[in-house]
């Protein structure tokens, strides 16, 4: 679908069609991160997409093929809702930029924000990329995303390396080695 098209989508549609996709996404999300061993953090995964600060902002910019928040960007340079959203949600690395003695310092990701953020990019891939998605789709991503020159040096490696994992094993043996680490509290 082009944008204009998707624009003239009634106010109904697009609620509709939002709440399709964040449930979907929820669901992915919810699955691979039940895989690494974080049932808690897959459960409530992006529950504050149902709050009025996002929902109003993700529904009159839907466009089904990208968040809503990159449309919203492009129009106002910037997103109430996504400005919301990485201020309440842990598994976002912009969450953990932090003013340190006057300057904006990322912190290194605790690690079982920086799995479900993992989780969060595979499923995002998965529902935006439909059949173009690839077991590389979320590491080219990152890779050619400007987020990573923001990040800490530690979540960028690690992050890089585990997508790398995904990328060249699978997801299943990503996960499999990712719940190991978890369940012997180490790291990959």
């Amino acid at each position: 679908m082009n944008n204009t098209k998707n624009i003239k989508l009634s106010y109904r549609k697009r609620l509709f069609g939002h709440l399709k996709t964040v449930y979907r996404h929820r669901t992915l999300v919810r699955k691979y991160c039940f895989k690494c061993g974080l049932y808690r953090q897959g459960i409530l995964h992006d529950l504050s997409k149902y709050s009025y600060t996002e929902l109003h902002p993700s529904v009159k910019y839907f466009q089904g093929f990208r968040s809503p928040y990159e449309y919203e960007k492009e129009i106002y340079g910037y997103s109430t809702g996504w400005l919301h959203h990485k201020g309440k949600n842990k598994h976002h690395f912009e969450y953990w930029i932090d003013l340190i003695h006057g300057e904006w310092t990322p912190i290194p990701m605790p690690y079982k924000y920086l799995i479900e953020s993992i989780c969060d990019r595979v499923a995002a891939c998965r529902i935006y990329q439909k059949e173009a998605y690839t077991s590389s789709s979320p590491l080219n991503y990152f890779l050619n995303g400007s987020g990573k020159d923001r990040m800490h040096p530690k979540t960028k490696e690690q992050m890089e390396r585990i997508l790398t994992i995904i990328s060249t094993e699978g997801e299943d043996i990503a996960f499999q080695k990712i719940r190991k680490s978890i369940k012997n509290n180490t790291e990959l």
